[in-house]
């Protein structure tokens, strides 16, 4: 029986930016490559794990194998096809998504893609992958039975138990309790919900209460929601066409997965359920039902642009409803907080999870369903997947209260090695990340920069200095995100061009010149000085000297 080793990228440690590496004799299999959102207002629009340490299988790595469509967990696809050139293999959903971003990446033009199919196996290199159907907030997703020569892996990728949704979208539990009984060596899980203990709403429930909810409303209706939830997106239209409302979307994201969905037949709604937002006017405000993204109170979201009545299309007015179809996601409740207000002061009813349960239902396992896929498939190992150090440990915590002896927590880096004596962590290494804006590469040392003009703001100080004959040096100052006044700002210049001229005085008496590295940095010390007596601190000061003949 050989080895094998498991290398989280991403995932692990953290929410989102789900990337894991397989490797068995040389060889690697890759599961999901995601990215993650920075929330620190650096200008970022991604970051995803730094792909450089693959480098060393160049050749040697077999494919990509997807769990479903979420952006974090196929976001990075096409920055990871842009180092390797390898085969991409997933549910119909998350390719065809792939497939939806022709125009943003044109390496997916050359994209080599491979359909899964629940129940038909499928060889990527040494890796043998049986895809399993399991439920979850997106059409088609996975879970994967992966034979290796270290015995058979099962990989839950994002899941959940539920019932009540039709067969066809739930969870295949008799497949995963064959494979227990089968022998599964080792059970790596999706550990995101691990923290409620509470059996979790299902997406039947949640659709009768809107239902229930949009038939008793006069004005008009938003439901702010997660584009990708396909399955809710289905039982939406049911409900429209009940309660005699028109379908607005609203938000580019959106608007993509309709188009998916509707091409591959996953949303049979009628042309005339749908209807523009530009003319949204021509309609009774109870007659309208608009989908809208940005949950999480994203910046240019739908959502955020009601909440500040900037919507070039559409404007609320007392007595409609937003109905958030949503939960928000850890880091984001100022914001989400915020954008509610925004709702609020215009005169529009509110309604979240936090005030009704039933009217949103996580993809995610809460632990009922944690414990019962490890007594379904009664593995002989345990790694806990997705999530920040404190789901993984909580997620391996009830996996050892369920029997499971070999039972290890690794974090992004993190080498494991399994074998017949179980798992153990075998050595770290680090991997990094990668920050992007505008599809472009940002390096680490400009976030440090950022970070430090966000924390101090910016002085710019401009010296002219006279060097073909006589005169005297003259300094200008401008400023960004320092002084609260003009007249803070001018006594910081007035205060600086003193301090300057004093140095040069004292470089000239050194019988330094005016343009030398010492001067220079003499005359930065001096700026800085002149402006802390007047904010009390020192902040990022940048000295341009420019030479006046």
């Amino acid at each position: 029986m050989s080895d094998l080793r498991i290398l989280p990228l991403g995932g692990l440690g953290e929410v989102g930016m789900n990337c894991l590496a397989l490797e068995q004799d040389g060889e690697v299999l890759l599961i999901d490559a995601g990215v993650t959102f920075d929330a620190r207002g650096f200008g970022l629009d991604v970051v995803h794990p730094d792909f450089t340490c693959l480098e060393r299988f160049e050749g040697r790595i077999k494919g990509l194998v997807l769990t479903h469509g979420h952006e974090d967990h196929v976001g990075a696809v096409p920055y990871l096809l842009e180092r390797f050139d390898i085969p991409v293999l997933g549910p119909p959903y998350a390719l065809e998504l792939l497939r939806s971003r022709r125009r943003e990446h044109e390496i997916l033009d050359d994209l080599h893609a491979e359909e899964l199919v629940p129940g038909r196996r499928k060889r990527v290199g040494s890796f043998d992958i049986e895809p399993i159907r399991v439920a979850h907030s997106i059409a088609d997703a996975l879970a994967f039975a992966i034979r290796t020569r270290a015995g058979t892996v099962v990989h839950t990728g994002d899941f959940r138990f539920d019932g009540t949704v039709a067969p066809a979208e739930q969870l295949d539990v008799e497949r995963f309790r064959a494979l227990g009984k089968e022998g599964v060596a080792l059970l790596m899980s999706d550990s995101t919900n691990v923290e409620v203990e509470s059996d979790a709403v299902g997406e039947g429930e949640v659709a009768e209460r809107l239902e229930s909810l949009i038939s008793k409303l006069k004005g008009g209706v938003v439901l702010g929601m997660f584009a990708s939830n396909t399955v809710r997106l289905r039982r939406v239209g049911r409900i429209a066409k009940a309660t005699g409302r028109r379908i607005v979307p609203l938000g580019r994201s959106l608007v993509n997965h309709l188009q998916v969905a509707r091409r591959l037949g996953y949303l049979p709604w009628p042309e005339e359920l749908l209807w523009p937002a530009d003319r949204i006017g021509e309609l009774r405000r109870d007659e309208w039902l608009a989908l809208a993204t940005g949950t999480q109170a994203e910046e240019y979201s739908a959502l955020q642009r009601l909440a500040k009545n900037e919507h070039h299309q559409m404007r609320l007015a007392p007595g409609d409803t937003v109905l958030f179809s949503s939960r928000v996601i850890p880091g984001h409740e100022i914001a989400v907080t915020q954008m509610i207000g925004g709702l609020l002061r215009q005169g529009i009813e509110v309604v979240t999870a936090h005030d009704d349960p039933l009217v949103h239902a996580s993809g995610h396992a809460t632990a009922p369903d944690q414990r019962r896929m490890i007594q379904e498939t009664m593995p002989g190992a345990f790694l806990p997947l997705h999530g920040t150090r404190l789901h993984l440990e909580k997620h391996a915590r009830l996996a050892r209260a369920e029997g499971i002896g070999s039972v290890v927590v690794a974090e992004d880096g993190d080498w494991v090695r399994f074998n017949e004596d179980g798992l153990r962590l075998d050595g770290h290494e680090d991997i990094g990340r990668t920050w992007r804006a505008h599809g472009r590469v940002v390096a680490e040392s400009l976030l440090e920069d950022r970070r430090l003009l966000a924390a101090e703001g910016l002085v710019v100080a401009v010296l002219h200095v006279p060097v073909g004959g006589p005169g005297v040096a003259e300094l200008v100052m401008v400023s960004r995100g320092v002084f609260g006044s003009a007249a803070m700002e001018r006594d910081a210049s007035n205060a600086a061009r003193d301090e300057v001229r004093q140095a040069l005085a004292t470089a000239a008496k050194d019988g330094r010149k005016k343009l030398d590295p010492e001067t220079r940095e003499a005359v930065q010390r001096a700026v800085r000085r002149a402006v802390q007596k007047i904010v009390g601190y020192r902040p990022t000061v940048h000295l341009e000297v420019v030479a006046d003949n």
